[in-house]
């Protein structure tokens, strides 16, 4: 039955437009894998049109006798925006996809609402990836950064609008005498989605600078996604089939989007051959929007990203001029050359310089430990870079590269259980229904 109509577009014989396409969807993650394949080829391609960089905490990058990086840097060059050729495989195999969940139709019972949608999340994708491109090459500054994920999921807001989606919530149990069962949010509810399209871009981009965490809390995230797809279409009473077809369209954004990762994700692991780019961040970020509003869990979305919040309001201070806390333009861990750890990396500032703000901030950082804090000379202290990665190392210490990523994806494995505990534990308890 299509969404806004009572009438019966199934006809005899024929299955819904949903079920007709999941025996493909094996053959297509298999292909997948092969389409990466040009990926190593293409690196030479990429290190000659100059999108490359040094990895800083190697052991092949020069230093000095105390350790201490030889400026211009020197080592060995590693391609750059590898992102761009995972998202074009997306992509493309999305576009392949295509016959196969709609060809099967009839003009007369053809499923146009979700066809639209479809191609409004594919439209949405890649137009992040292209803006992902054009910052790995241009270097856009943050004041046009922001808006971009507005603008890609413009197209997409629109046709969930056409379409008729709810913008309301459900009410828990104990506050239903005072606001009711449903709360319609309206406007409101647009405002959030292009909030989490905006916040999901950006997260992934600032929670980086170890080789394969980028890649690696994106695969987390999308098997717990898949994960919650599956179950949902196990829990869902068949007549709930608005509910379930969401679901299964998550399943076909999804699946794809793990192989493509998966792959990136050798390449990219511990020591890094490619590096992703700012690429990857806007096409993994877009992604988990666009599949949050298509599937209508955006709320559990946000309970996915739980990490990159913490990271994102922990880094808030050195993010915003505003609050004077000084930012390097790179906060990634600093290199150990004499035992192959990582380490601290350190913003230098004298407190009697800060705003009150920032004054204030420091301080409540500094009494509640949640910073290392080092004296300097001149009244000049030097405290911990605000992100996760940091406040990691500095309550487990100095490890190797690929241990500390390891910590930081068991993390983001830990907030996928939290996430469902809360979805279907600690809802049955607010909710007559949960589905």
């Amino acid at each position: 039955m299509c969404k806004g109509c009572s009438c019966n577009h199934q006809g005899q014989g024929s299955q819904p437009w949903w079920k007709t396409p999941l025996s493909h969807v094996h053959t297509v993650l298999e292909q997948a894998e092969k389409l990466l394949e040009p990926q190593t080829m293409l690196e030479p391609t990429f290190v000659k049109a100059n999108l490359r960089g040094i990895d800083l905490n190697k052991e092949t990058t020069k230093r000095d006798a105390n350790g201490v990086l030889v400026r211009p840097i020197e080592g060995i060059p590693i391609p750059e925006s590898q992102g761009t050729v995972t998202a074009a495989v997306y992509i493309l195999v999305l576009s392949v996809f295509i016959p196969f969940a709609f060809a099967s139709y009839e003009l007369d019972r053809f499923p146009h609402a979700e066809m639209a949608e479809y191609l409004a999340a594919v439209l949405t994708i890649t137009f992040a990836s292209f803006m992902g491109f054009a910052d790995d090459v241009i270097d856009l500054r943050w004041r046009y950064k922001i808006p971009i994920p507005f603008l890609a999921t413009l197209p997409l807001l629109s046709v969930y609008y056409a379409n008729g989606n709810h913008t309301g919530v459900m009410v828990p149990n104990q506050l239903r005498w005072l606001f009711g069962d449903f709360v319609e949010l309206g406007f409101g509810f647009y405002l959030f989605l292009l909030w989490l399209a905006v916040f999901s871009t950006h997260a992934i981009n600032i929670y980086a600078g170890v080789n394969g965490l980028e890649v690696g809390q994106s695969v987390v995230i999308a098997a717990s996604v898949l994960v919650l797809n599956i179950v949902q279409l196990f829990r869902i009473p068949e007549e709930f089939k608005e509910y379930r077809e969401s679901h299964v369209q998550s399943i076909f954004l999804m699946v794809p989007f793990l192989a493509v990762s998966l792959s990136l994700l050798r390449l990219n692991w511990f020591p890094a051959k490619v590096f992703v780019g700012d690429t990857y961040c806007y096409f993994a970020g877009m992604t988990f929007a666009v599949v949050s509003i298509v599937g209508h869990f955006s709320k559990t979305m946000v309970l996915f990203l739980i990490p990159q919040l913490l990271n994102f309001l922990y880094s808030c201070p050195q993010l915003f001029p505003f609050i004077g806390i000084p930012c390097p333009r790179h906060r990634m861990p600093n290199f150990n050359a004499s035992d192959g750890t990582v380490c601290n990396s350190f913003a230098e500032f004298n407190p009697d310089d800060l705003k009150p703000l920032g004054k204030l901030i420091f301080v409540v950082l500094k009494s509640l430990r949640l910073v290392r804090v080092c004296s300097g000379p001149d009244g000049k202290v030097q405290m911990s870079n605000l992100t996760l990665i940091n406040f990691v190392l500095y309550v487990f210490g100095p490890c190797r590269e690929d241990v500390l990523c390891c910590r930081l994806l068991a993390i983001q494995v830990l907030s996928s259980l939290l996430c469902f505990s809360l979805r279907f534990g600690l809802a049955s308890y607010l909710f007559d229904v949960v589905l």
